[in-house]
């Protein structure tokens, strides 16, 4: 079965990789990293006979499970699809062949939408074109402050039918954005015990650039200690607006 989740973006998460290590500061607090240390803790397995070490700096041993990559295929109700909410399918030690594997299983199963976000936006843009698109595929990168705007230009040259950005945890301004080609934008603070504050101001700028340019806007959360602390209210409004090509 699909693992359920709370993540207010999508119904279901989908992890025929797990592991990661920090790239960027968005990862600092990561909670993949967290639960991994909670489950080592416990004397839970987090990797399998297939792990790599992580690539650089502290992480969690990068794992491809393949006798998770064709359950989709076994799922009859039609679902929101999260892949790898636990790490990233275009980090540097998840082989190509097992990026072509996870995206023809994503083609077969039709029936369900897929979300694949990355922070790994070079590896993404270098691989595109050898990628199949099917319309069921969303592309994402996360931008967590102006510095990773870059991350944008990359996601504009793949096919995909649906491109977003998650801007979430947001630890500082994004400034003016460019959102030709972009369908979708989330937002959010950062949860955790250690999570930084946002700034409204930066919120409302994000949310007045896709309202500005028609670009469908979910505010997450204002995150704190808990990823439910602050709640959802943006200026006294839930924003969970979805993509126009959803389901086209």
């Amino acid at each position: 079965m699909a693992d359920r989740t709370a993540i207010e973006w999508t119904q279901a998460t989908w992890n025929p990789v797990t592991g990661c290590d920090r790239t960027s500061p968005g990862c600092d607090h990561c909670y993949a990293l967290r639960l991994a240390a909670r489950l080592k803790a416990m004397g839970q397995p987090t990797t399998n006979k297939m792990a790599t070490p992580a690539t650089s700096g502290p992480g969690f041993g990068v794992t491809c499970h393949p006798d998770v990559v064709g359950l989709p295929l076994t799922w009859r109700q039609p679902r929101l699809v999260f892949v790898n909410s636990m790490s990233d399918l275009f980090h540097p030690a998840v082989p190509e062949e097992f990026i072509l594997e996870v995206f023809a299983v994503m083609a077969d199963a039709h029936q369900h939408t897929f979300q694949v976000l990355t922070k790994r936006s070079q590896r993404l843009r270098s691989m595109a074109k050898r990628l199949e698109w099917p319309p069921n595929v969303w592309m994402g990168v996360s931008v967590e402050n102006a510095r990773y705007r870059f991350r944008i230009d990359h996601l504009r040259t793949v096919p995909a039918k649906v491109r977003f950005l998650s801007i979430e945890p947001l630890i500082g301004p994004v400034g003016d954005l460019d959102l030709s080609g972009v369908h979708w934008v989330i937002a959010g603070g950062e949860s955790g015990p250690k999570a930084r504050a946002v700034d409204m101001a930066w919120v409302t700028d994000i949310r007045d650039q896709c309202v500005e340019t028609g670009v469908a806007f979910f505010f997450k959360q204002w995150g704190g200690r808990t990823p439910k602390a602050g709640g959802r209210l943006l200026e006294g409004i839930v924003w969970d607006e979805m993509p126009a090509l959803a389901g086209a």
